[in-house]
Formats: structure tokens, sequence, C-alpha cells
């Protein structure tokens, strides 16, 4: 992939030509997170398994995987509003269907069918945005555009995501709640319809064929295999969301239990302000990781701080019960720590620059695997190890995710000079 037009002007290293995008992304992501804090609370009241609740998450993270992968190739073959504007509709129509056949029936196998097949939808708008945001920003820049569209992704499904439902259950009740999801969805298709303008980036690229395009989506897994380092960082980015995707389906189970006694809105309320930090901190370690240095970033702050974070999300409450202020210090702490991985986009492209097409393939494919593979954890382990074993697994994870780190050969380009090259060429020239 290229940056097949002049670069944009950056504010903080948001790109501008975009901005209505960006706002898209918390619109979408609102009416998509809706639901992930307590349906598995909701799916074990109705009388099924822990195990069959957490599954239903790990079907959904799988075809989500699948989809992660695909997305940038397809935004870059038939342009990325295209794509994402398919990913809204799809996402409506199969979240209907899950919730007239599947919920409101209690018909588990429609649940599995019609929830998974929901997963395909949202990479295609996120991901696909992703490309878009690619095309139009300088290198040493990404991880600041970067840090922007996570705070964006934050503000979504975690910030409105969490507080609508702590609001609206105890008015309208669950279903009802789901249905608003609707809405946003459809308004965030609106904004990218009407509100983001072209100007010559996000339309797809004649010149490549679409056999050019399937090449590249492959050499996202090929890239893995023949690069070490590339290898390694995608295991990295697995591992840095496990927490992110595992905890809301498990901790629901755990902190709503008789033996802690915290409320359903309590607990919607402390993931809640977890993600009122990740707004903030998005945005501060993109800029932070421009300067200190990726890897060194991900590794001590990310990766071991998820570690701790994690184990306080299960202990704190094993000691003070169900008190909320002393459950904050793992809700902030979880907050600060999962997105110093601000700059895993920029380290994929910096490890294959010459290889961009393949390298967000690879990025994303990891990102759908770690959407699986949290819940995923959860459904194997839940059942004999409990939810302190399976916290215990992310930890270990996490600290096997900065040993890794020592490992990844990557090349930061320097940010004086990338950004002296760019203001010298971008008209009209914006502040940084």
């Amino acid at each position: 992939m290229v940056n097949r037009q002049p670069p944009q002007g950056l504010l903080f290293g948001l790109p501008i030509s975009l901005i209505w995008g960006f706002v898209a992304i918390a619109v979408f992501m609102t009416g998509d997170g809706i639901e992930l804090a307590f349906l598995s609370r909701y799916v074990v009241d109705l009388g099924f398994s822990p195990t069959q609740a957490t599954l239903l998450f790990t079907v959904y993270g799988l075809l989500a995987a699948i989809s992660s992968w695909g997305s940038g190739v397809l935004a870059e073959t038939f342009g990325p509003r295209r794509i994402m504007l398919i990913g809204v509709a799809a996402w409506i129509v199969f979240h209907v269907l899950f919730l007239i056949f599947g919920l409101e029936q209690q018909n588990y196998t429609l649940m599995v069918v019609f929830y998974g097949i929901r997963g395909l939808a949202y990479p295609l708008f996120i991901y696909a945005f992703m490309v878009w945001i690619a095309q139009v920003t300088p290198g040493a820049r990404m991880a600041s555009a970067m840090g922007w569209f996570w705070s964006m992704y934050c503000i979504g499904i975690g910030l409105l995501g969490n507080w609508i439902p702590s609001l609206s259950i105890s008015r309208i009740g669950f279903i009802n709640t789901l249905w608003v999801g609707v809405f946003w969805v459809a308004v965030a298709g609106l904004m990218i319809m009407y509100l983001v303008k072209e100007r010559g980036a996000g339309k797809p690229d004649d010149a490549v064929t679409l056999v050019e395009r399937l090449k590249t989506l492959s050499s996202g897994v090929t890239i893995i295999a023949e690069r070490r380092g590339m290898f390694l960082i995608v295991l990295v980015r697995i591992i840095c969301n496990l927490s992110l995707f595992g905890l809301p389906v498990i901790l629901p189970l755990y902190l709503t239990s008789v033996e802690v006694g915290f409320s359903m809105e309590q607990w919607l309320h402390l993931w809640g302000v977890m993600f009122v930090v990740s707004i903030f901190t998005n945005v501060i370690w993109g800029q932070i990781g421009d300067r200190l240095g990726w890897l060194i970033q991900m590794r001590w702050f990310g990766c071991i701080g998820c570690a701790l974070s994690s184990l306080a999300f299960y202990y704190l409450p094993q000691f003070y019960g169900a008190h909320f202020e002393i459950a904050l210090i793992a809700a902030i702490g979880f907050g600060i720590s999962v997105t110093a991985f601000v700059p895993m986009g920029a380290v994929f492209l910096a490890l294959a620059p010459e290889q961009k097409g393949a390298a967000i393939s690879a990025h994303n494919l990891a990102a759908g695997l770690s959407n699986f593979m949290g819940p995923g954890i959860a459904t194997l382990f839940i059942a004999t190890l409990g939810i302190k074993g399976v916290v215990w697994i992310y930890a270990g994870l996490y600290v096997a995710g900065a040993v890794l780190t020592f490992f990844i050969p990557v090349h930061q380009p320097r940010l004086s000079q990338q950004v002296s090259r760019y203001t010298s060429a971008a008209e009209p020239t914006q502040p940084l």
C-alpha cells in the first residue's frame, strides 16, 4: 500500500481531512460495544452456562479475526468508504437477526450463528478506516494518528458503550438496550457517507488488480513466516488485547456474584472509567511513543502494566469486597496500561516499509486473533480453573509478551527529520 496523495494537514497528529471519520469511529463503536460488558451476564441469567456465554464471544472473535485479516485489502481494492458502508449494513442486518431469532427466542444455536456473523462487520468498518489513515499520514506521525484512532474507539466502546446501558438497563431492560445499538451504527454510516470528504484519498487504486490485492492478502500471512520480527510482533499484538476482550466477558460473572457483591450498574461504571482514562492516554501514549521509543513503551507500560492491572481486577475485590473506589485502582491502571500499545500499528509498518499492505494485513489478522483468543481462553479454562485461573493465564501471557519485545528488530523513524520534511511539503502547513 502506498500513500497516493500529498499528506494532508495534521493537528496534534490528527489528519484534519478525516476528522468526521474519527468521530464516526466513536459513534459506530458505541453501537457495536453497547452489549460488551453485560451480555455474558445476561446470557447466564437466561439459564445458559458460563462456558456457553464465553463461547458466544469466542465464535464472534473468530469471525472478526477472519474479517480483520481481509478488511485492509478489501479497502484498498474497493475503497475504504465503500467497505465501511458494507460493514454498517451487515452489522445492522445480523444484529437484528441476533435479537429477534436468537436472544428473544432463547435459541442458543441462532444466537451463536447471528452474533458470530455480526463479528464479520465491525472490522470492515474500523480497519478500512485504518487504511484511510495510512494513506494520508506521514510515517513519523503514525503512532500519534493511531492514538487518535484508538481514542475514538475507546470513546465509543468504552465511555458511551458503558454509560448508555448503565442508565438504560434499569429503565428499558436488556433487550431494548441492545436495540439502541442499531441507531448508533446507522448514524455512523450516514456520517461516512455524507460528511467525510475524499480529497483524493479513500478511493480504490485502479492501477492495482484484484489478483495483486489477493497476493497482498496472502502475503500478510507469508510475511509472518518469512520475517522473525514480524512473527514476534504478531504474537505481541495478539497478547496485548487479551484482557481487553476477555475481562468484560468474565468479570461481570465474578464482580456481580454474591461472593463479591457489585451491582451491574457499578460494574458498568467501573469498566467505563477504564475507557474514560483510555481516551486521554491513547493520545498521550501516541505522542510519547514517537519520542520515548515504541517497544520500550509497549514492554514496560503495556505488557507489565496489563499483567499487574489484570490481576488487580481479581484480587482487590478479594481483599476489599465491593469497594468501588478501591476497584477503581485496577480500572485506572488497566486504562493507562492497555493504551501503551498505541504504537503497535507503526511497528508493523516499520518492520515492512516496502510491503505496507502486507504489514497492515498481518496487523489486522493479529488484532482479530486477540479478539478471538481473549474470550477463547476463558471458554477453555473457566470450567476447570475458574475466573482466577483465567486471569492468571492473561497475566502470564503479558509477561511473555514483554520478553518477546526484546527480540523485535524495529527501526523507528526519527521524528524531527520526517516532520521537517512533511511541514515543508504540506500545503497549507498545519500545526503539529
